[in-house]
């Protein structure tokens, strides 16, 4: 009797010294024998029903007001084209998601999953009823003029793209040189071979009778989904030839996206590869080149200052304009443009990683994310305008449909042509390892989409190393290519 009053002492003590938790506990106990969850689920209910009533008498307040006026549905639903573009945007990468991830066989979409989406949700926003239509109407873009489209095209697409590229040249930026260094002759060959092979396939699409040679440009710069080689098209053809260019790159574009992110999928299972032993390869000796280094001033957690000076520095970089002729600026001229002017400063400054005692790092998990965010932006972009050009393209056109397929059947040719091509070469003259050689096809293309999809399968950033060095020789050899095309067919 004597030991069980010690150790209820003793239990009492121990609560007065832990503040009473274990009573507390006891007492909750207590609590929920008495009842108490059933009052917090008629609490609960008494809150919900509130709520419902107080939402029921503001839906009844705002629908009586709008009977009082003409278009009250308007009224009700503010819906003005900023907020029209929000949910346009959002709603195009929640489908698009969704669709991106069904797998057949393995083999999925992925990203390129909301730009199939956004190439729809673009034509349905030229649908002519939308026009007229209550809340919708702020949706309906008549043709690539419209300022809804125009926020996608230009606004949408450009963030996109630019934060896209420069998380990649961070991530390539320590190994870049290294690699460039030792397969600088190969990543040049491989990229001039790329653009030459689509090219010729793009000469010959011309022979075909009604094809022009700015048509077949224009499907050229699709196929390779390049917006350098649109441009250099257009500005070489005659301003009445210039909506032919615009037609053959919107018909051609599509599959110029999907049909790259589906072979950087296919190759390996074709191949049966190893990924684990195809990252070993890649990777071997490049982990020494990521280090953090100590003892140097950061301006923020996230990287966010060296990101934004790497992309200020890019786009002033890009935006020098060089002659190509002895016309000077009258006539033909190149530029980096914000693409390549971004990933050249991003390479750069992942490479050396601080200015005096100032840091240039930026943390993995900022590059991933603005990676991928930037990819989706720039596809719904691309997406979206490409539907509405092509509607409004389509309308203008003689031929019409015909000339929609002989576009996209010569786009598809000038997509799937230059990569085989490019692989074989790679793979059996060159030498080069598979991860390797799928990074500079991704290059080479000049497909943004396909690095994503590519570093996904591959399961390494380092993938994009090859993709950055190939780039910019492709990127200059389509403006040449796609100019010499329009001048001297």
């Amino acid at each position: 009797m004597e030991k069980e009053i010690e150790k209820t002492e003793v239990s009492e003590a121990v609560a007065s010294e832990n503040g009473g938790a274990e009573a507390s506990v006891v007492t909750e106990g207590a609590g929920n024998s008495n009842g108490a969850p059933e009052k917090k689920r008629n609490l609960k209910w008494l809150w919900i029903t509130l709520a419902v009533l107080i939402a029921g008498g503001i839906a009844a307040w705002c629908i009586v007001n709008a009977l009082k006026v003409d278009n009250g549905v308007e009224e009700v639903f503010n819906v003005s084209q900023v907020i029209a573009l929000l949910t346009g945007l959002f709603l195009v990468a929640l489908i698009g998601y969704l669709l991106g991830r069904i797998t057949i066989k393995g083999v999925s979409l992925g990203t390129a999953g909301v730009f199939l989406v956004a190439i729809l949700f673009g034509y349905l926003c030229t649908l002519p009823w939308l026009k007229d239509a209550p809340i919708f109407d702020v949706f309906y873009m008549q043709d690539t003029e419209s300022t809804l489209n125009g926020y996608f095209e230009n606004i949408v697409q450009n963030i996109g793209l630019i934060l896209f590229v420069a998380a990649v040249g961070f991530i390539a930026g320590p190994s870049f040189f290294k690699n460039l260094k030792k397969n600088a002759k190969s990543y040049v060959l491989l990229g001039v071979l790329i653009i030459v092979a689509g090219g010729a396939v793009a000469a010959l699409f011309t022979l075909i009778p009604g094809i022009s040679p700015e048509f077949s440009a224009g499907v050229l710069s699709g196929a390779l989904t390049t917006t350098p080689g649109f441009s250099a098209a257009k500005e070489a053809a005659d301003a009445s030839l210039r909506n032919s260019v615009t037609l053959g790159h919107a018909v051609a574009y599509p599959f110029g996206v999907v049909g790259v992110v589906l072979f950087v999928q296919l190759v390996p299972k074709i191949m049966k590869a190893d990924m684990s032993k195809e990252r070993l390869i890649l990777t071997a000796g490049a982990k020494e080149l990521h280090v953090k280094r100590e003892g140097l001033l950061e301006c923020d957690p996230f990287g966010l200052m060296p990101f934004a000076l790497a992309v200020v520095c890019g786009i002033a970089v890009g935006s020098i304009t060089i002659p190509l002729t002895g016309k000077g600026y009258d006539g033909a001229c190149f530029s980096l443009g914000n693409t390549g002017g971004v990933l050249i400063m991003c390479l750069i400054f992942g490479h050396f990683g601080k200015i005096g005692k100032l840091s240039l790092d930026v943390p993995e998990k900022t590059i991933k994310v603005f990676r991928e965010f930037g990819l989706m932006l720039f596809l719904i972009g691309a997406g979206v305008s490409g539907g509405v050009s092509l509607v409004s393209e389509i309308s203008k056109s003689e031929l019409g449909g015909m000339l929609v397929l002989y576009g996209f059947i010569g786009g598809a040719v000038m997509t799937i042509v230059p990569m085989f091509i490019g692989f074989f070469f790679a793979k059996h003259v060159l030498k080069i390892g598979l991860l390797n050689n799928l990074g500079s096809i991704t290059g080479g293309m000049t497909s943004t989409p396909a690095l994503g999809t590519l570093i996904n399968v591959s399961g390494t950033d380092d993938v994009a190393s090859a993709y950055a060095a190939t780039y910019p020789i492709a990127l200059v050899a389509v403006v040449l290519v796609s100019q010499f095309l329009v001048i001297l067919m």
